[in-house]
């Protein structure tokens, strides 16, 4: 791999459907945007409609007729992802590329719709059932990449079978290092389920870094944490980079050619800023066992099984 890859680097998309949730936004539109930029037909999933369309006008007025579209998503909510996942099955019969990239961080306790946590429930089960729902379309597709957003905070998260909704005690951070390991686990595990099922699939996992996105406000502003608003504050201008960086971790893993199966790739400057390179993963990350007790668990918790036939052993 070159050592400064950019986003100049993408080859082109003409053909190729894409699917971006959390698109409206920090590091969702910047992939987005590269995205079309290239040729693809971007699926815009937002759970905001009025910033999802406020999004799509400014990259038609940025990059002219790009392909695009907005289809609500709140994966908060299991009813509003099977709507999406019915929507684009209907209008796609194959989808190239799914982007996992929306989440929440640090935020005080709250629940979804179906009662799990919060951040477990957006940043994890959410992506966890959107990705079962839309195997068929993915797997139609030939070639086609799941990449998965995961954080430098995974290192912190240790995944609490016996309170994985953290009902007894809860820490924000913990809460949230404990979800972006989730991510890692369900990145490399579902790799090994559609290796055994020997589908042409990848399945990849990355991090921005520390970008100064939108993400640094939602906990603050949920929490009216004067302290946190103040240390995110700090973060931002002081250590994170810009989010247009921070996209190209993601954007890699979704378009080089270099890019293997089961891999996670991050910034390579300490992992904390710089050009896309292979990243370190903890000891965690790569528990096979926990990664399958975390996917049962996901199952049984979503109600949403994974379609997989097993290749046949000749």
């Amino acid at each position: 791999m070159r050592t400064k890859w950019t986003s100049n680097d993408i080859p082109a998309l003409t053909g190729r459907t894409a699917i971006v949730t959390g698109a409206n936004a920090g590091l969702g539109y910047q992939i987005s945007e590269q995205l079309a930029r290239n040729g693809a037909h971007v699926i815009m999933a937002c759970r905001d409609e009025r910033k999802g369309e406020i999004a799509i006008r400014q990259l038609y007025d940025k990059l002219g007729g790009v392909k695009t579209e907005l289809v609500p998503l709140d994966l908060a909510d299991l009813s509003s992802i099977h709507k999406f996942a019915s929507l684009v099955s209907e209008r796609h019969s194959a989808i190239d590329l799914l982007v996992n990239n929306a989440g929440v961080m640090a935020t005080p306790p709250r629940k979804t719709a179906d009662g799990f946590e919060l951040q477990i429930g957006t940043n994890h089960l959410g992506h966890f059932a959107l990705t079962g729902l839309l195997l068929p379309q993915l797997a139609a597709a030939g070639p086609a990449r799941i990449v998965t957003l995961s954080s430098i905070a995974h290192r912190i998260g240790r995944i609490n079978f016996k309170d994985l909704q953290h009902e007894r005690s809860y820490n924000a951070e913990l809460v949230y290092g404990q979800s972006k390991l989730a991510n890692l686990l369900f990145a490399f595990e579902l790799q090994r389920r559609i290796d055994e099922a020997g589908l042409n699939m990848l399945s990849v996992a990355a991090h921005p870094g520390i970008a100064a996105t939108n993400l640094f406000n939602v906990g603050p502003q949920m929490s009216g944490s004067r302290m946190q608003t103040l240390l995110y504050g700090w973060i931002t201008r002081y250590i994170a980079q810009p989010e247009q960086m921070g996209a190209l971790p993601a954007l890699y893993a979704a378009t080089s050619p270099d890019v293997k199966a089961g891999r996670y790739y991050g910034p390579d400057r300490f992992g904390i800023k710089g050009f896309p390179g292979e990243a370190s993963a903890s000891i965690a990350a790569r528990n096979r066992d926990n990664a399958q007790r975390l996917w049962n668990i996901s199952e049984q918790l979503t109600k949403v099984i994974y379609p997989f036939v097993k290749k046949a052993v000749t």
